[in-house]
């Protein structure tokens, strides 16, 4: 148990790709996806409270609320816990694809975890709060599957530097489901020792062996999407241009940090109302 404030990250998570592989009688999809995470992301403080509230801070917290069905929120009842002061430091996009409900959530239970010495809610209680939770809670490159409860590691990925793009335009990830014309995609195929090489390596057996069944559905919804996906495509150094999750952040591979940066310049200048950023993935 901790006296002072805690404070835990909640780092964008990517779906490098993801197969829609099923969907159960209670209307869940299967999933089949590896997801990593980014360097940037939110952050979720912790501290002793009367009651329990939540504070919104950062530069893109002015698209949510601190009410009751918040995540962050949602997340400390799963613990029980009912006297914390919670604030959530915004950085994410809201409702952008890179799991940032999820995320926050996952870092509000570490967060209250030591700050109260609780343990963990149950498997089955971290997973109602939202399929991404397990994986962010994780907080390591994994392949995900079923409704996102089934974690299997990866092996150690090479240094990978990557792009953010998000238009700032709204995808409603239930649409982007409704509009998919086909659940029964083939599972993902073993990751191969040589995709682990380089960056470069990893981008090309993506392109060639994986897909994001979402992007189509996402287009339909928002095809101004493909203006993120050409312009990340044509960002010099960029190994891979994909979309994350059900949308619209899209983010692009490099092999350097230099890369990455002077993409992120570039496209910052090119659309200045986009919200772009660059990082790192996260071993």
């Amino acid at each position: 148990m901790a006296t002072d404030a805690v404070s835990r990250r909640a780092p964008a998570k990517l779906n490098l790709c993801l197969h829609v592989t099923g969907r159960r009688a209670d209307g869940y999809h299967l999933l089949d996806s590896l997801v990593v995470f980014a360097s940037v992301g939110d952050l979720v403080t912790a501290s002793s409270g009367q009651g329990l509230s939540l504070r919104l801070a950062g530069p893109e917290s002015a698209g949510l609320a601190a009410e009751p069905d918040n995540l962050v929120l949602r997340a400390a009842r799963a613990m029980g816990v009912t006297d914390a002061a919670l604030v959530l430091e915004k950085v994410l996009p809201v409702a952008s694809g890179i799991g940032g409900g999820s995320a926050d959530a996952a870092a509000a239970l570490r967060a209250l975890a030591a700050l109260t010495g609780r343990p963990l809610p149950p498997e089955a209680d971290v997973l109602r709060l939202g399929a991404d939770v397990p994986v962010c809670l994780a907080g390591r490159p994994a392949r995900m599957s079923g409704i996102g409860e089934v974690l299997q590691p990866l092996p150690p990925l090479p240094p990978v530097w990557v792009v953010l793009v998000n238009p700032r335009l709204p995808v409603p990830t239930p649409q982007v489901f409704a509009a998919l014309t086909r659940r029964d995609s083939p599972a993902l195929p073993e990751l191969p020792a040589a995709a682990l090489a380089s960056a470069a390596a990893l981008a090309d057996w993506l392109a060639k062996a994986t897909r994001n069944d979402l992007v189509d559905p996402a287009h339909q919804i928002a095809p101004s999407l493909a203006t993120v996906q050409a312009a990340l495509e044509g960002a010099p150094g960029c190994h891979l241009a994909r979309m994350s999750g059900s949308g619209g952040t899209h983010f692009g591979l490099f092999d350097t940090a230099e890369a990455a940066e002077a993409a992120a310049r570039s496209l910052r200048t090119a659309h200045p109302s986009w919200w772009i950023t660059a990082g790192r993935i996260l071993d």
